[in-house]
């Protein structure tokens, strides 16, 4: 048997969530989304969408198409900082970087699929897709491990609370407001739970007292003090060498990054 097997795209995810952070993990339905799956041309895909109409969700098969290599422990994002075997996760650093996700269908147009909310970014190439059928789909009963005990404790009510700076909130209205950059909700959950040092949270210490928590194309700063969270600023995340060239110009919210450091330039907290 080879040990090489070929695969082709049958089209590729439209959405605005340009990285990772803007995907949430197994988003919730009651969020609103507009995103789209346009499958290729001239493959006859028209017709093998028949009566696929009435299906409330569909399973996408999909590729992590910016993840280069795979690791046999990972650091889950959720729960507390410590590594899982990489099967025991949905990790997308896989040695076959598959992802599945079963999304709401919203409507067919041509060859265009109207999706739900889902955990994939922009430009995401989909290998296939399935009706999600209930009855064969779902387990709600069955058993899920070290995944049970971690949302046990995610049950519990938070133990921090978070308060946000005049500074950092004149930052965040502005952003919304002049952008439609919004990033605050999760912000706040993520750094309600545990503001520890999280790899993949994209949390870190910056200096003896501050830390900082990456948000997308955004940063915050902000300091603990025993169980209070006070965020003092947000930042651009990307430099502005990166943001001034023109060879870049897949930068996340690029525009909204070069006004934000004309409006609070280089405020280094």
């Amino acid at each position: 048997m080879s040990l090489s097997l070929t695969l082709q795209p049958i089209g590729f995810l439209r959405t605005c969530q340009q990285v990772k952070f803007q995907a949430g993990h197994q988003p919730a339905t009651a969020t609103a989304a507009a995103n789209e799956l346009e499958l290729r041309p001239g493959c006859g895909y028209e017709q093998a969408l028949q009566d696929l109409a009435g299906m409330e969700r569909v399973w996408l098969l999909w590729w992590f198409h910016r993840n280069e290599d795979w690791r046999p422990l990972v650091l889950p994002p959720r729960g507390p900082s410590r590594r899982r075997g990489v099967f025991a996760t949905r990790s997308p650093h896989r040695p076959n970087p598959l992802g599945l996700t079963a999304v709401p269908l919203l409507g067919i147009t041509g060859r265009t699929l109207q999706l739900g909310p889902c955990d994939l970014v922009d430009g995401t190439p989909v290998f296939d897709l399935k009706p999600y059928v209930a009855a064969y789909d779902a387990f709600p009963d069955s058993r899920a491990g070290w995944i049970d005990a971690m949302e046990a404790e995610e049950r519990a009510p938070a133990r921090f609370t978070v308060e946000i700076s005049a500074a950092a909130g004149e930052q965040i209205r502005w952003l919304r407001e002049t952008w439609g950059v919004e990033f605050t909700p999760r912000l706040m959950t993520l750094l309600a739970r545990d503001p520890s040092p999280h790899r993949t949270r994209r949390i870190r210490r910056r200096g003896p007292v501050n830390s900082e928590i990456g948000c997308g194309a955004w940063r915050a700063v902000f300091v603990v003090d025993q169980t209070t969270v006070s965020v003092l600023a947000v930042e651009a995340a990307y430099p502005m060498k990166f943001l001034t060239r023109a060879e870049y110009h897949d930068v996340p919210d690029r525009e909204a990054q070069l006004a934000f450091l004309a409006r609070w330039p280089a405020e280094g907290i």
